[in-house]
C-alpha cells in the first residue's frame, strides 16, 4: 500500500469519503420512509380532506394526487422540443432531402407522440369524472 508523506495509505480520504456518503444515504432512505409514512397517516389521512385552507389545502391536493400537473408540463415540453427539433434541422440543410424530412416528418411525429400521452391523460380525467359522478 503506498503511503503519502504523513504515512498515511493515498486512499484513505477517498475510502472515508466514500463511505461517509453511504451512511447518509442510508440515514437519509430510512428519515424519509419514517417520515413519509408518519406525514401520509397524520397530515394528509383521508379524515383531514376539507379540513385545510390556503397553502395546506394546495399541499393536501398535490400530495393527493387531486390535480394532475404533468399536462402543463407535456404542453410546455413539446414547444420546447418542437422549437428545438425545427432549429436543428437547419443544421443539416446541406442535405435538403434529410431536412426537410426531419422538419417535416420530425415535427409530425413529435406531435403525434405528444397528442398520444395527452390522450392517455384525457381518458385518465374523464374516468375521474365519471367514478366522482357515480359516487354521487
Amino acid at each position: 500500500m503506498r503511503m503519502n508523506g504523513l504515512g498515511v495509505p493515498q486512499n484513505y480520504y477517498v475510502q472515508t469519503e466514500t463511505s461517509g456518503a453511504y451512511i447518509w444515504v442510508i440515514i437519509a432512505a430510512a428519515v424519509a420512509v419514517v417520515g413519509g409514512l408518519c406525514l401520509y397517516f397524520t397530515v394528509f389521512s383521508e379524515k383531514n380532506a376539507g379540513k385545510y385552507k390556503g397553502f395546506m389545502a394546495w399541499l393536501y391536493d398535490f400530495i393527493k394526487f387531486k390535480k394532475l400537473y404533468i399536462t402543463e408540463i407535456i404542453k410546455v415540453t413539446y414547444m420546447i422540443s418542437a422549437i428545438f427539433l425545427t432549429l436543428a434541422s437547419f443544421a443539416i440543410i446541406s442535405n435538403f432531402l434529410l431536412f426537410l424530412c426531419t422538419l417535416l416528418l420530425g415535427n409530425l411525429a413529435l406531435r403525434v407522440a405528444y397528442e398520444f400521452s395527452l390522450v392517455l391523460l384525457s381518458i385518465h380525467e374523464n374516468v375521474t369524472e365519471i367514478n366522482k359522478k357515480i359516487k354521487k
